[in-house]
Formats: C-alpha cells, sequence, structure tokens
C-alpha cells in the first residue's frame, strides 16, 4: 500500500506513538507533507526525528497540543490555518482510556473531552480549509469498544458513576455518531468522512497500572502491531478506490456496520448540538 501523496497536506493526532506514528510514517513514506501533533515536546520532538529518518522525507513537522483542552485545540486550528495554504487529510487518532475518572481542564470528563470534543471541534475549526483543499478526507479513528454502548445525556461526563471501559466505549459510540452526521452535512462538499476500528493493538495508550494495565499485558502477545492496527486508517487516507465512499465505518480496510444506535440520526443531531454547546462551537 503506497500511493502517491506527493502534493497532499496531512495532519495527524496523537501522531508522538502507537497507531499515529505508524500512519504519519506511511504517509511520509507516500510524499505527503505530514504534520504530525503531540501534545509532550520530548515525546513530540523523538517521534519526529525517527519518522524524518525513516521516511527519508524533510516534509514533516511537528505541532504541540493538549488536544484534552479545548483552547488548545482552538490555538491548533489557527496555527494549522495560518502556515498551511490547505489541507487534503485530517487524521483525528489521539485517544486514551483512563482507569480513573480526571477532569479536564474545561471541567469535562477526560475521555469524553479528549476523544470526542476534541476530534469534534477540531475538524470544525479546519473545514473551511478542508473544503477548500477538496477532494479532501477526514479519518476518525473509533473503535469496535463502541458496540453494546449508549450516550448517557443524562450523566454525558459520567460523575454519578464512573467505568472506565463504559466511559471509552461511549467516547467511540461519539465518534461514529459524529462521523455519520458530518458526512450528512459534507454531502456535495468534495470532503468524505469516514471511521473505523483498529482493531486490537498493542500501544501505550492502555498499558498503565491497575485492571486495565493488568489485562493489557496477558493479552499483549495476542495483539495487533502499531503498523498492522493503522492499515485502516492509512488505506481511508490515502487509497485512490475509496475516494467517494463518506459516512462509512471500516474494519480490515472493508466497510462493516456499526451498532444499531450509531445510526440514529436523532441521537446523533442531539449529540452534535451539545458537543457544539461544550466547545462553545458557533
Amino acid at each position: 500500500m503506497n500511493y502517491n501523496m506527493q502534493d497532499k497536506v496531512c495532519l495527524v493526532t496523537g501522531a508522538n506513538a502507537g497507531l499515529g506514528k505508524a500512519t504519519a510514517l506511511a504517509l511520509a513514506k507516500m510524499g505527503a507533507t505530514v504534520v504530525m501533533v503531540a501534545r509532550s515536546q520530548a515525546r513530540g520532538e523523538a517521534a519526529l526525528a525517527g519518522v524524518r529518518q525513516a521516511s527519508g522525507s524533510d516534509k514533516v513537522q511537528l505541532l504541540l497540543a493538549d488536544l484534552s483542552s479545548m483552547e488548545s485545540v482552538r490555538q491548533l486550528a489557527a496555527t494549522v490555518q495560518a502556515s498551511y495554504g490547505r489541507l487534503n487529510v485530517l487524521v483525528n487518532n489521539a485517544g486514551a482510556m483512563f482507569n480513573d475518572r480526571q477532569v479536564s481542564v474545561d471541567g469535562y470528563e477526560m475521555t469524553f473531552a479528549l476523544n470526542h470534543l476534541s476530534y469534534f471541534l477540531l475538524t470544525n475549526l479546519l473545514l473551511d480549509l478542508l473544503k477548500s483543499s477538496a477532494p479532501a478526507r477526514i479519518v476518525n479513528v473509533a473503535s469496535g469498544a463502541h458496540a453494546g454502548s449508549k450516550i448517557n445525556f443524562d450523566d454525558l461526563m459520567l460523575a454519578q458513576k464512573y467505568r472506565s471501559f463504559e466511559a471509552y466505549g461511549q467516547s467511540k459510540l461519539a465518534n461514529i455518531l459524529f462521523t455519520y452526521e458530518l458526512a450528512r452535512r459534507l454531502e456535495g462538499s468534495g470532503v468524505t468522512t469516514n471511521a473505523l476500528h483498529p482493531g486490537g493493538v498493542a500501544t501505550e495508550f492502555a498499558a498503565g497500572e491497575g485492571l486495565m494495565g493488568t489485562i493489557f499485558k496477558l493479552l499483549r502477545p495476542f495483539l495487533l502491531t502499531p503498523e498492522q492496527g493503522a492499515q485502516t486508517q492509512i488505506y481511508l487516507a490515502s487509497a485512490p478506490e475509496v475516494a467517494g465512499v463518506s459516512g462509512q465505518y471500516f474494519a480490515k480496510k472493508k466497510p462493516v456496520n456499526s451498532s444499531k444506535i450509531s445510526y440514529d440520526t436523532a441521537v446523533a443531531q442531539h449529540l452534535w448540538q451539545v458537543s457544539a454547546e461544550l466547545t462553545g462551537l458557533d
């Protein structure tokens, strides 16, 4: 899988490790100008050096942002708009799972803030740039963990009862609902958007302490490498055969069905409205 991305500008969030780094490297090898987004300067610069060296490309850059902060997302979007005349591919990949309930700088439950609200706000702020660069693609990394989840509108921030798997599942369902609603709104614009399940991947993201860390360590030998797990998002970002495909959910580079509730347009519209209010999107 090596397509010509010579004149394309691609932005990849969560690009300092795991799926994001593997995606950035693949796109850089195809000749794209790749903008890697990371939170930590030290880790970001190490990843940038690694991708430049492995790809042999000097068209790889780094931007720093804490995507759990809506102000930081706004600053990132403003920098991208000011620094790049176009944006052909946006890969919303940054995400995490938290053992214990944490609260973002805006007062939001951290999983929801990072995994969903950052996708929602960053994408909307960059839409004009994507449209003016059309054909363009938005790739949202979701997860099979959305199955069996619901959007808990009565306690969206899970303040009453927090379970890490529930928080994660809700955020990944939100990614898919957002993708489908966005596809409806982008019809005819030349900008496509799709979501995907990368598979069970051995990345650092769940390798913490506690129950999740223990389960992760036990499963690790059976999991995909980040390079294997990133194949579907790389495919959606670059393959000519999906150029016109939008509003789909992919696994193993094939469109598959997501959960029943993910197709509920009323839920998607309600989530959009609530997300717009939480992020201060006009």
